[in-house]
């Protein structure tokens, strides 16, 4: 069976949270996708958050992972793409 790929993103206060699981999910023979952010740098989470969701929308990973310091930014903006649920 082939490994399950996921696409994830993340704003600068889910950085350090994305590089833990991204590594155990690695381990754990998943592929990983990473959208970004690249560092704890601030970013506008909006700009991360649309390419996983595109990802998940033209079915090009099993599922998607988004985080953020409250989860809210990420959920919001995901709930606004059109196909996303």
């Amino acid at each position: 069976m082939a490994n399950k790929r996921i696409s994830m993103a993340s704003d600068h206060a889910g950085y350090h949270l994305k590089e833990e699981l991204k590594e155990y999910l690695i381990e754990s023979d998943y592929e990983i996708i990473d959208r970004g952010t690249f560092s704890a740098e601030s970013v506008d989470y909006p700009d991360y958050a649309v390419k996983t969701c595109q990802d998940v929308i033209n079915e090009s990973v099993d599922f998607g992972i988004l985080i953020c310091g409250t989860g809210l930014g990420m959920s919001i903006t995901a709930n606004k793409i059109k196909g996303i649920r």
